[in-house]
């Protein structure tokens, strides 16, 4: 790999993360009132996503909506196999059950993904039309979920109301 798609690939992942930390960034401010610094916030998080999304297409990683499909199954399993239950084993020896209770949270919705993920692709795969189904996300722990949100959330708990349909 040359040192300029390693440059590109950090700097992606360096924008993805200012993206989310101004966001969370921008909530806060909002929570204490200060809604013109959440303003600002929000559109540099904006900002860093335009800079990851070039970032991103130079790299040559945004393919076929198939080839998206399958690199996605990938990361997804990749992630509930092997990073999360590592990370969880690092965490409970550490005794830090705030970074446990997140680790097992993404742990579960992220083999969900990958089930979400390898149905539309069984689908696609077999030449399938698509169902045309809403998403629900819980606000809590990501749980992913299709058609209409569940009175509680089985992964979390959280009730209904936490739940959101995205754009």
């Amino acid at each position: 790999m040359s040192e300029t798609k390693k440059n590109l690939e950090n700097a992606f992942a360096g924008e993805s993360q200012a993206n989310r930390r101004y966001l969370a960034f921008a909530k806060k401010a909002e929570e204490e009132g200060y809604l013109q610094i959440a303003k600002l916030f929000k559109a540099a998080a904006e900002a860093e996503t335009v800079h990851a999304l070039n970032h991103l297409k130079i790299t040559g990683e945004i393919n076929s909506t198939a080839e998206n499909i399958k690199a996605a199954i990938s990361g997804e399993t990749h992630e509930f196999k092997s990073m999360y239950p590592g990370f969880i084993d690092i965490a409970n020896k550490e005794g830090n059950k705030q970074a446990v209770w997140s680790f097992n949270v993404a742990k579960k919705v992220e083999q969900i993904h990958a089930n979400l993920l390898q149905k539309v692709n069984s689908a696609l795969e077999k030449g399938q039309k698509l169902e045309q189904i809403d998403y629900f996300v819980c606000r809590v722990c990501g749980n992913t979920v299709e058609g209409t949100a569940p009175d509680r959330c089985p992964i979390c708990g959280a009730p209904k109301e936490q739940f959101f349909k995205p754009s």
